[in-house]
């Protein structure tokens, strides 16, 4: 009982100090991790008029950044030479940048063990570093996705061990998932509605504070705590992974059955109430949908609850490159081809269209089998100039025996016609559909990309 009044008194006093610098915008913030979630919220901050560093571990990425060069597709190098010139935006691998923030927000990667297990090392990493600088006062955020709990039960632990500061009473807690979905023109850092929640009431205010600042009050949603708010990114997701693995699932019993599945989701989705259309696919990717319904998997066991929903959706889903390689060999075999030494042209890599990203994506797992098998691969990809196939992470153990190097290749009527199949992975916009389906002698479309084209030549054949 001795110590209710500093207990009463100091979270009113603190939170005022630094609700005064939002305000003015004289707060310094430190974006921990400036790569696919951190950049675009810096960009967001230092737009707002705020002071931003962003720390991130890597050499490389720094000096990028520092030069003007942005290796992200939401974030122009002419956006981010604007903030640089302004003088509010400092990439940087120094720590010490902290010790003169009122802001620290962690956009660390959180990816998976090759066990499926939650790889909390970034987080804890980036946790202590802050704890190191920590001062009273200070709005500390965590935006990486993880396991409901993690900002109570692990961040918070190590940042009041290392900083002798008590979280909710010395400093801000809150946790606020991430929503970037890249390559999105649509919905942005600055119109996303931003889920927060806080340790204590105050926490979320603070923060809900500053994250009105990007947007304005009417995109920031409180919810009553961190570990409801880390709930609802995976809720998110998860929904996403089983909707997309039902309609997976659906496409094979589709084709068994000679039904047009495409025909049949876009009629569906004419229904203005009850129906949300999701597409079949080569499978998914990023770093999402592949990796957070099984931080709920594994968090759900803690509880003695086995979520089989969820696993049997993300089963699916990973088994979909398979299915593709088999489809593969179907149609080849119309021609008397077996995939060893066949010439496969495939068009997109990357995880999603118009993006740069590959992290994860199905479409490497489906050339990765494809090599396996002994086809001689060509690529195209105007996004991703070359790449490397059988080369495990943390999220992706390759089965490739061997590493592959392989340059992306023109996409002319010379390389369409010489390929004995040309594998349609990823619709980006920039494909001229028509010009692939005019010199390709024999196309696999795993992404409907040829719909509007009709009739559909007969050496096309559709996912």
């Amino acid at each position: 009982m001795e110590h209710a009044p500093a207990v009463a008194t100091q979270p009113d006093t603190l939170p005022a100090t630094l609700a005064e610098r939002l305000s003015t915008r004289t707060a310094t913030m430190t974006i921990v991790g400036v790569g696919y979630v951190g950049l675009p919220l810096a960009m967001a901050l230092s737009a707002a008029g705020f002071r931003v560093h962003g720390l991130d571990a890597s050499p490389r990425r720094v000096t990028e950044l520092a030069g003007g060069f942005s290796p992200i597709t939401d974030v122009p190098s002419a956006e981010l030479q604007a903030q640089l010139a302004s003088g509010r935006f400092t990439p940087t691998n120094d720590a010490t940048v902290l010790a003169e923030s009122d802001v620290a927000i962690i956009c660390v990667p959180t990816p998976l063990t090759p066990h499926k297990h939650p790889d909390t090392s970034y987080i804890e990493s980036a946790a202590a570093t802050i704890a190191a600088h920590l001062r009273p006062g200070m709005l500390v955020i965590l935006e990486s996705t993880t396991y409901p709990g993690t900002t109570t039960e692990l961040i918070r632990p190590i940042l009041e061990k290392h900083s002798k500061l008590k979280a909710g009473v010395d400093f801000h807690l809150v946790f606020s998932p991430e929503r970037v979905d890249p390559g999105n023109t649509q919905y942005s850092v600055a119109n996303t509605p931003k889920v927060l929640g806080g340790l204590t009431p105050q926490c979320t205010a603070v923060a809900a504070q500053l994250y009105a600042c990007i947007s304005g009050p009417e995109f920031v949603i409180p919810v009553s705590s961190p570990t409801e708010a880390e709930f609802v990114k995976l809720l998110e997701n998860t929904f996403r992974s089983v909707n997309i693995a039902l309609v997976n699932e659906l496409a094979q019993l589709a084709h068994r059955m000679d039904v047009n599945i495409w025909e049949v989701i876009d009629a569906a989705a004419t229904k203005p109430y009850g129906f949300m259309p999701f597409y079949p696919g080569p499978g998914v990717g990023g770093h999402c949908i592949p990796v957070d319904p099984y931080y709920l998997l594994w968090k759900a066991r803690e509880y003695h609850f086995h979520t089989k929903f969820i696993e049997l959706a993300a089963e699916t889903n990973a088994n979909m490159p398979a299915y593709v390689l088999n489809q593969v060999f179907r149609v080849l075999n119309r021609i008397g081809k077996g995939i060893k030494g066949a010439r496969i042209l495939a068009l997109g890599v990357t995880f999603k269209p118009n993006i740069n990203d590959n992290r994860n994506s199905p479409a490497m797992s489906v050339l990765e089998l494809l090599a396996d098998k002994g086809a001689d691969l060509r690529y195209h990809d105007p996004h991703v100039p070359s790449l490397t196939l059988g080369e495990s992470h943390s999220d992706f153990t390759s089965m490739l025996p061997a590493i592959v190097s392989l340059e992306s290749s023109p996409l002319t009527a010379e390389e369409l016609g010489a390929a004995d199949l040309v594998l349609l992975l990823v619709n980006h916009g920039s494909f001229d559909i028509p010009f692939i389906v005019e010199h390709s002698t024999l196309l696999y479309d795993t992404r409907n990309a040829t719909r509007g084209i009709d009739p559909r030549p007969e050496h096309v054949h559709v996912l």
